[in-house]
């Protein structure tokens, strides 16, 4: 056999074979491959959105516990003033029934005071009926001389 005979026929075959490929076994393949960089697209986009998605979320979970802590605190001023206020009410509430308890004692104090010089007087108008008794020896009858007594206590 002749070498170039050879050679034109493993070069037929060969053209046959690459049309083959081309036109039959080539366009799957490419089909695949196509597919498959779609879906390593679409994976790589949806991991770069999961991602954004994650720092959005983040930052939004940062501002929302800022939120948070803002609030706690102004919940405590506002707890602390309302505080400071019901104390102050207290102190005002207290002063106050430990002035009226005070004014009622002196009132108290005052009344028996009263009934105290009252008591004395009688007393003292009872041991001057008793000294005058004695001293004219004689008895004197109280209810004759009750002005005189009233008289001698409104001057006690």
């Amino acid at each position: 056999m002749n070498l170039n005979a050879t050679l034109i026929a493993q070069l037929v075959v060969f053209l046959i074979l690459a049309w083959f490929t081309m036109k039959f076994v080539w366009p799957p393949i490419m089909k695949a491959l196509d597919e498959r960089r779609g879906l390593i697209a679409d994976g790589l986009a949806a991991a770069d959105k999961a991602k954004a998605d994650l720092a959005h979320a983040e930052k939004k979970a940062g501002d929302e516990l800022r939120k948070g802590r803002e609030t706690a605190a102004e919940f405590r001023v506002v707890a602390e003033r309302q505080a400071a206020q019901l104390l102050e009410e207290a102190r005002t509430e207290s002063t106050r029934i430990v002035k009226a308890a005070r004014e009622a004692a002196e009132a108290e104090a005052a009344l028996a005071s009263q009934r105290a010089k009252e008591a004395l007087r009688e007393q003292v108008a009872a041991l001057a009926v008793a000294g005058a008794e004695k001293i004219l020896r004689k008895e004197i009858n109280a209810q004759a001389h009750a002005e005189l007594l009233t008289q001698l206590k409104s001057e006690l």
